[in-house]
């Protein structure tokens, strides 16, 4: 960052959008942090409570704004729309979120229309499209949380089976931040082995890691936010957490590579489309599109993917 100021605005302070001002109160990325929400109250409440832990943390300016304040933003992150609950897909959240996006992503474009806008509300695939149309930003500013979380939830699973600090297992979960995501398993690797490789060395499987893992793996991995939100009634914490690697890589930038959720244009076969695939990420914003190799059988699902999104937003 080299010194300079950064500003970021929070869009939504429900329990997202708090553990998210929070967590980047705590990193020390930002200088200047606003909260935005239709309940002003709510987001004064929220504001109050973060500053008077400021003494104990890297200085910043935290306060409850309104759209003017986005003006001079670095980044803008959506968090506002109705949260998923027991039994809801985050796609049967569309209609709903989509009319919120319609009267927010105007307002703040019209203060901050050089900023980055980082999207976080479900559906997120969906709903990324939707800020470039309302926005009339170019695709590369506006990113989706996409499945940087579910890729970390695949990361930490790995690990409590392999043994191995999550920090070092590479893998991907690609697609809809959603039911027909799916762990591309051919990219996956330790210490530049295949996991099957590993685990042959390793000697904690019997017979290869695939055949043992692939099915129950991801679906813990899919199931993972219905499970919590049958626990507790909303998943926050980890979600926070991603937002504030994902706002790092675009603050330092350092050029990383995350799946964020980004607009497709002829990537994989497909165009017209948010969805999460391997992107390297810095202060433009989504500066590449990678486009790894596949098996066959992952294209196909990654395609199945865009299908599924297309439909939702054609419904």
């Amino acid at each position: 960052m080299n010194g300079k100021s950064t500003k970021a605005v929070v869009i939504g302070a429900g329990q997202v959008g708090a553990a998210t001002a929070y967590t980047l109160m705590l990193s020390g990325l930002v200088s200047e942090l606003v909260i935005i929400d239709l309940n002003e109250t709510k987001a004064k409440g929220e504001a109050l409570d973060i500053v008077h832990g400021m003494p104990l943390c890297p200085p910043a300016e935290v306060y409850a704004g309104s759209y003017p304040d986005c003006a001079g933003a670095d980044i803008v992150i959506i968090t506002a729309g109705a949260n998923q609950k027991p039994g809801e897909t985050r796609l049967d959240l569309l209609a709903k979120n989509r009319a919120v996006f319609g009267s927010i992503v105007p307002q703040a474009v019209k203060y901050a229309p050089d900023a980055l806008y980082l999207v976080v509300t479900n559906p997120v695939d969906a709903l990324t499209l939707e800020t470039i149309r309302l926005s009339g930003l170019p695709a590369g500013r506006v990113i989706g949380t996409g499945t940087v979380l579910d890729t970390s939830r695949l990361r930490y699973l790995l690990s409590q089976h392999t043994g191995v600090d999550p920090r070092n297992i590479h893998a991907f979960v690609l697609g809809e931040h959603g039911d027909s995501e799916f762990v591309a398993w051919s990219r996956a690797s330790i210490a530049g082995m295949t996991l099957d490789e590993y685990c042959a060395d390793c000697g904690r499987c019997n017979g290869p890691i695939s055949a043992i893992l692939d099915t129950d793996i991801e679906n813990q991995v899919r199931r993972a936010a219905y499970s919590i939100i049958e626990l507790k009634g909303a998943t926050y914490y980890a979600i926070a957490v991603a937002v504030r690697r994902i706002v790092e890589a675009i603050l330092r930038d350092e050029q990383s590579i995350l799946t964020v959720s980004t607009l497709l244009e002829g990537q994989y076969g497909l165009s017209g489309v948010c969805l999460s695939v391997p992107a390297i990420v810095g202060r433009k914003g989504v500066e590449r599109v990678l486009e790894v190799g596949l098996k066959e059988d992952e294209r196909e699902r990654l395609a199945a993917s865009a299908r599924a999104v297309k439909k939702a937003m054609g419904e």
